[in-house]
C-alpha cells in the first residue's frame, strides 16, 4: 500500500506535510527477505493509478520480483496513514474496496508455487474480503512441497464485520506461525506461549513475540525464549515484518534455534530505528558478531541511532 507518515512535528491532526512512502506486511517480508540475500518474490494487486506504480517500484528497488503484481483497472491502490510514535504509531488503513481486496482463489492457478521453498502469509489477506477469504483457504488446504509462514497481523479494524474466528484454522494449517503475545490475547483470549501453543498444537514451528521482552520459539517439546536487542526506538511499526523476514532466513540456511531468534531481532532492529517499514541493514561485521555473542554480550548490547 502507498503510505503516508508526517513530514513534520506536532499532532497529527496539526500536520500539513506529509511524506509518501510504502508499506505492507507480506511485501516487508518480502523486502527484508531480498536485503538478506535471498530471491523473493512479492503476489499482490494494485490499482492502475500513481500510488499502484509507486508501491510497485518501492518494492522492486529491493531487489523483489515484481511480476506477478497484479494492475486493476478498477479498484484503486490501497492506503494506510501513519502518525508517528515511538511507543506505537496509529495506523489508519484506507482499503475497502481496493485492488488487493478483489484478489481470489483462481490467483494460485498462475503461480509457480513447485519453485518456492517457503510462502508466507498473514491474517490481513483474509480479512479483506470474501475472495480473499477464500484464497487464503485454498492455499492453507492445498498439497505443497513449500514450508507455509503465516503471520497473525491481527487488525482489529479490517475485522469489524467479519469472522475472526478463521484465524485458527489458517494457522493451524500453517507450517511456521508468528503471533504476537499481545495479539493472541486479543483473539484467542490466551498470551504465554504454552497457551497459544495448548491452542495452536498443529504448527511445527510457532513463534511468540513479546515485544521488548523477546521472543520464543515452541518446536515439538521443546520451548526456547530469546530476550530482545535493546534498540533505541524510533517507532515499532514494521518490527513484527522485519522479525519474520530474520528468522525465515536463519530457518532456510539451517541455523540452530537461538540463531534463528537472533536474526529475528537483529533485522527487526532495522526497523524499529526507521519510519519506515523497511530500514538500512545493521553493518555485517555487527549481526555476525551478535549471532555469536555470549548471554552476557547479548544483554549488555544497545542499538542506537535513528536511521530516519
Amino acid at each position: 500500500m502507498a503510505m503516508f507518515v508526517p513530514a513534520e512535528p506536532g499532532p497529527p491532526a496539526e500536520v500539513t506535510t506529509w511524506h509518501r512512502t510504502v508499506g505492507g506486511a507480506e511485501s516487508n517480508v518480502a523486502c527484508h527477505v531480498a536485503a538478506l540475500g535471498l530471491r523473493s518474490a512479492w503476489v499482490s494487486a494494485v490499482g492502475d493509478d500513481a500510488f499502484g506504480t509507486a508501491v510497485t517500484a518501492a518494492v522492486a528497488s529491493f531487489g523483489v520480483d515484481v511480476s506477478r503484481v497484479a494492475v486493476d483497472q478498477d479498484r484503486p491502490t490501497g492506503l494506510y496513514v501513519k502518525e508517528r510514535d515511538a511507543s506505537g504509531s496509529p495506523v489508519r488503513y484506507y482499503r475497502r474496496g481496493s485492488a488487493a481486496s478483489g484478489m481470489g482463489p483462481a490467483l494460485l492457478d498462475e503461480l509457480p508455487l513447485d519453485e518456492v521453498r517457503v510462502v508466507h502469509t498473514s491474517g490481513i489477506t483474509p480479512a479483506l474480503s470474501d475472495s480473499c477469504l477464500a484464497l487464503m483457504d485454498r492455499l492453507v488446504h492445498r498439497p505443497r512441497d513449500f514450508t507455509l509462514s503465516f503471520d497473525l497481523n491481527w487488525r482489529p479494524r479490517l475485522w469489524a464485520d467479519r469472522d475472526p474466528s478463521v484465524l485458527r484454522d489458517l494457522a493451524a494449517a500453517a507450517d511456521v506461525v508468528f503471533v504476537g503475545a499481545d495479539e493472541a490475547k486479543l483473539v484467542w483470549g490466551v498470551e504465554e506461549p504454552g497457551q497459544i501453543r495448548a491452542l495452536l498444537p498443529e504448527p511445527a514451528t510457532l513463534v511468540v513475540k513479546q515485544g521488548a521482552e523477546g521472543a520464543t520459539l515452541v518446536e515439538g517439546d521443546a520451548e526456547l525464549c530469546q530476550p530482545a536487542l535493546k534498540v533505541d526506538v524510533v517507532e515499532p511499526v514494521g518490527a513484527g515484518d522485519a522479525f519474520a523476514a530474520g528468522f525465515l532466513q536463519a530457518t532456510l540456511a539451517g541455523w540452530a534455534p537461538r540463531a534463528r531468534l537472533r536474526a529475528g531481532h537483529l533485522r527487526a532492529a532495522t526497523a524499529l530505528r526507521t519510519h519506515h517499514d523497511v530500514g538500512p541493514s545493521l553493518p555485517p561485521e555487527y549481526v555476525s558478531a551478535m549471532l555469536h555473542a555470549s548471554e552476557a554480550e547479548w544483554a549488555d548490547a544497545y542499538v542506537t541511532g535513528d536511521l530516519s
